[in-house]
């Protein structure tokens, strides 16, 4: 058995993602040495500088917080190195992790990834199984090496997409999932039975970082795919549309059966919502949003923004 307060622990994430396994460890009551974190970076209208979220509970729980711009810098591995990790936890971090960081922890360094890993290796697997219409997904601790989230694995926990579930409602329960996959990973670790998988390479799959282009939608698609896509780019970047020039974001859908109307056509629009034509079906959307202006109920929409039957959504 191994005493977790004697296992020395550096702690490397960023994101509001990476605060329940920051929390968990500390809770699980390892050594945790220091935390590194991305620089601080302008936000806002304002473009104040703004500490990332892992920053701010660091500090809250006394933690050593260290933000170099680059981890590959001789200067910060030799750093990372007077510090004697025992282990490296890494929940997106942000960098990739050079192999003289990697060879650094007696147990090396284990990433906590948004996954059922091989699927979805990459920046946005959340958002990735969610457009792709993924019924199920889940979390992954896996022994981290130099390619890109290729690590043995150590620890899954799955769980189920709902039909109507967005990418942020998701983030939020990985997040909470991964708490409890990195503890488990911890506790066998522990008690020495942690044992690895590797991956099997042709089962894997990559989920790139999604950008505004990919939220445009094609109205000849299925219903099914457009609120797939919706879903899966909300809250960011947002899945959009054209409407008379200007761009339409579109919130909150719902895949309905229909049998007329060119795609992009407006069916029916009321308090339920604007209903769409599609490929295949019709959308139901019961959010938009105008530029500069917020998000609203479909109701409210329309009060403020005609939409007669027959307008030409995408043109």
């Amino acid at each position: 058995m191994i005493d977790p307060t004697t296992i020395r622990t550096v702690f490397m994430g960023t994101p509001g993602f990476a605060l329940p396994v920051l929390q968990g460890l500390v809770d699980f009551g390892v050594d945790l040495r220091a935390v590194y974190t991305q620089p601080d970076r302008p936000r806002g209208r304002g473009k104040k500088l703004a500490s990332p979220p892992v920053k701010q509970l660091a500090l809250q729980c006394r933690i050593p917080v260290f933000q170099p711009p680059r981890l590959r810098d001789p200067a910060t591995v030799a750093q990372l190195a007077e510090l004697a990790p025992d282990l490296i936890v890494v929940v997106a971090y942000g960098q990739i992790l050079p192999a003289a960081i990697l060879h650094i922890p007696r147990y090396g360094c284990i990433n906590v990834h948004a996954s059922l890993l091989p699927h979805y290796r990459g920046a946005a697997p959340i958002n990735k199984a969610i457009v792709d219409g993924q019924q199920v997904t889940g979390v992954t601790t896996m022994m981290m090496d130099v390619g890109l989230d290729t690590g043995d694995m150590l620890v899954k926990r799955a769980t189920e997409i709902g039909p109507e579930e967005t990418a942020g409602e998701l983030h939020d329960r990985l997040a909470l999932l991964g708490r409890e996959a990195m503890e488990e990973t911890l506790q066998r670790l522990c008690s020495g039975r942690l044992r690895s998988e590797p991956q099997e390479e042709a089962l894997s799959s990559y989920a790139p970082l999604m950008n505004k282009e990919d939220g445009r939608i094609d109205w000849r698609k299925s219903a099914t795919t457009v609120h797939n896509l919706v879903r899966g780019l909300t809250p960011w970047p947002g899945a959009y549309t054209r409407l008379q020039g200007e761009t339409l974001k579109l919130a909150s859908t719902r895949p309905l059966e229909g049998a007329f109307g060119p795609p992009g056509t407006v069916v029916a629009a009321d308090a339920a919502g604007v209903c769409v034509a599609c490929g295949e079906g019709w959308l139901l959307v019961r959010e938009l949003q105008l530029p500069g202006k917020k998000r609203l109920p479909a109701a409210e929409f329309l009060r403020g923004r005609s939409l007669p039957l027959g307008t030409r959504l995408g043109e």
